[in-house]
């Protein structure tokens, strides 16, 4: 808890004071200066006390020599000297996407969504003295020709280069100025390709791509068609999920980071820090840059309180910090009590005893065990504090009935730190497997060994034998506020019954083409276990797109 509520504390001081201006200095690489000057100027807008000065670096050597004083690089991996780029500490802020887009009239659009562009193809079709046609893209016999055009600046133009592996700009391009004229030769021809940045494309209210045009999806193994794990174009967060973990050419992705010589522990810059990786986040698409998805945004917050900053006092401040002081005795007397309550209800929690017979199928939303006294997360974990202060961790009855039994459970040694949001174990499934997430943080203090030799204990009796770990807790007052008590998660269930309905709909059509996996033959209920029969690939999808979209990132309200 000291460290959070330090950095809080050091948050608020320094971002309040208006006796003087405090300056923030950034240097950021040519091409994104633009991007740094907004960043600039509304963070100074929102922080009278506090001013952004922007630097401008022209090359690498620049960056190394002013990374001496006391600023913050907004730049590209590849701008920093190879030696800085080992040893400075960087947090990913945003990323460049190049995309090929096309138009979403194309007669060919069914075969274009299930056979993807190859890298061979495109290059094929690129390489061609004046314009190609469609047939040399899908490796058929379509005559109409295709005009291509590139957007005249120089990183989409260098990360085509690098992913096509040609060394210079395909032949016959036409190039266009700015990004607007572009989308607008894309929507008005039905046989073009386009090439820009994937913030160039989105429809910002929408949060969806702009009407007319689509992604032109990359066959990466070159089989000819999209396979499951390929299809991650039919949207806008699937398509930044897919980016992020690895389903996207790397050579089209330019990380932007915010670097320093070694991590800040200046409070005003921690604050600023903060801000980019959380509201600031929405002026990265005007510039046309692309967001961080959620997962991302709480590791780069993770970053941040790795450290513990010390409060910054002057003479204006006092009243700042009795009032910082109040809330905190307020949570510790709180604390008390709701130990005191917990101590009761441990009784009840007891109670929900081993066996849990399976009938076959998938318990409604009124069945699902949701013992009172108990801190849910997110995630599907839980967490209870022992009466010598010692939190026992553990999988609620909702993803247990989901992932089916459960063959072996990978987890963390004794003495391990740990924060909340972080990968705490695995669940595996005859080699498919979930990361999950820890619901607090603190120090493993114990492993539940009977696991290793019998983990289905966790599918048998999840709030008792079944338990994961003991944790000594950091931060238990500040976290158990960001967890539901029985009634709220039983809420929280109902609407994860719809996600879950809405998931597994998604599955079937994608990779199976059946219900039977999913569902009993006799009425259609869905499977308890519903996840046992589906393959791997399923899986990864029900990680990235069920439960790491829930990993919330509660200090936002922070910054």
């Amino acid at each position: 808890m000291a460290a959070v509520l330090s950095f809080t504390a050091s948050f608020s001081v320094a971002a309040n004071k208006s006796a003087s201006i405090d300056s923030i200095k950034v240097i950021c690489s040519p091409e994104l200066k633009s991007l740094a000057e907004r960043w600039a100027t509304e963070y100074s807008a929102i922080e009278p006390g506090i001013r952004v000065k922007v630097l401008n670096a022209s090359t690498g050597n620049d960056a190394a020599m002013l990374f001496k004083g006391n600023v913050i690089g907004l730049v590209p991996d590849s701008f920093l000297p190879e030696n800085m780029s080992r040893t400075a500490w960087k947090m990913v802020i945003g990323r460049d996407v190049i995309v090929p887009v096309f138009n979403s009239s194309n007669p060919y659009l069914k075969e274009i969504n299930e056979q993807g562009i190859s890298v061979e193809l495109l290059n094929r079709f690129l390489t061609k003295t004046g314009a190609g046609n469609w047939g040399t893209l899908l490796n058929g016999e379509q005559k109409e020709k295709a005009t291509y055009y590139i957007l005249n600046e120089k990183s989409v133009q260098d990360n085509l280069n690098e992913f096509l592996k040609t060394g210079q700009t395909p032949a016959g391009s036409l190039f266009v100025e700015n990004s607007n004229d572009l989308i607008a030769a894309v929507q008005g021809d039905p046989f073009a390709i386009g090439f820009c940045k994937m913030g160039n494309l989105i429809d910002f209210d929408n949060q969806n791509f702009a009407q007319g045009v689509s992604l032109l999806p990359i066959d990466r193994n070159g089989n000819g068609k999209l396979d499951y794990n390929e299809k991650i174009y039919d949207d806008f967060s699937s398509f930044l999920r897919g980016v992020w973990i690895g389903k996207y050419p790397k050579s089209l992705i330019t990380n932007i980071y915010a670097a320093t010589t070694i991590q800040t522990t200046d409070p005003k810059q921690t604050a600023f820090l903060g801000w980019l990786v959380s509201k600031g986040q929405k002026y990265l698409f005007a510039e046309g840059y692309s967001d961080l998805i959620a997962a991302e945004r709480q590791s780069a917050v993770d970053k941040l309180f790795n450290i513990k900053v010390e409060p910054v006092q002057t003479s204006g401040d006092n009243y700042l910090l009795k009032a910082i002081l109040f809330v905190i005795a307020v949570l510790i007397a709180a604390g008390f009590a709701i130990d005191a309550v917990l101590r009761v209800r441990k009784a009840s929690v007891a109670g929900v005893k081993s066996e849990m017979k399976r009938s076959g199928i998938f318990p409604g939303e009124n069945a699902i065990k949701i013992p009172a006294g108990l801190y849910y997360d997110k995630t599907h974990t839980w967490a209870f504090m022992d009466r010598n202060g010692v939190v026992t961790v553990g999988i609620d009855d909702f993803l247990q009935h989901v992932t089916g039994p459960i063959s072996q459970i990978k987890m963390k040694g004794e003495g391990k730190k740990i924060k909340k949001g972080d990968q705490i174990l695995a669940v595996v499934q005859n080699g498919k497997h979930l990361n999950l997430y820890a619901p607090v943080s603190g120090t493993i203090t114990e492993q539940n060994i009977q696991l290793l030799n019998n983990s289905e204990l966790i599918n048998n009796s999840p709030y008792n034998d079944g338990w994961i770990y003991k944790i000594e807790p950091s931060n238990w007052l500040k976290e158990n506020q960001l967890m539901f008590m029985a009634d709220k998660q039983k809420e929280y269930i109902k609407r994860e019954f719809t996600r879950l309905k809405d998931f597994l709909a998604s599955a079937f059509n994608a990779a199976t083409g059946t219900l039977s996996p999913i569902v009993l033959q006799d009425g259609g209920e869905i499977k308890d276990g519903v996840l046992s029969d589906l393959g791997p690939e399923v899986w990864d999808d029900f990680q990235t797109k069920f439960i790491d979209p829930s990993r919330q990132i509660w200090f936002y309200d922070l910054f």
